[in-house]
């Protein structure tokens, strides 16, 4: 295994390990809404990168529309140009994971 492989494993280990079951409800929301015409029913862990560079960002997050405009702007990174779309096109995933963010959050009190 290449040593690129081995450090991305060990990075979404890590962040398994540091937001729990928000990684694996994130990736669902994201799987379930399939923004991007990826999902195929049986590769559920499709947007687990997208998930990695988004969680650590929610912490600067005040808002669903703070949420929204994270998530646009790590989908513009990881898509082609123009595939991410507008930033209202996530208001529904930014709602469901601005919920789970704040229930992760309220977990850890």
């Amino acid at each position: 295994m290449s040593s690129s492989k081995e450090l991305i494993k060990l990075e979404r280990s890590e962040l398994r390990r540091k937001y729990g079951q928000l990684f694996d409800k994130v990736s669902s929301i994201l799987f379930v809404a399939d923004l991007q015409g990826i999902s195929f029913e049986t590769n559920i862990d499709e947007y687990e990168p997208e998930v990695g560079t988004i969680l650590p960002r929610l912490t600067q997050a005040k808002s669903v529309d703070d949420v929204a405009l994270i998530v646009c702007e790590e989908f513009s990174k990881w898509f082609y140009d123009g595939a991410a779309g507008t930033v209202s096109q996530y208001n529904e995933v930014a709602e469901q994971i601005w919920r789970a963010w704040n229930d992760f959050n309220l977990r850890q009190v």
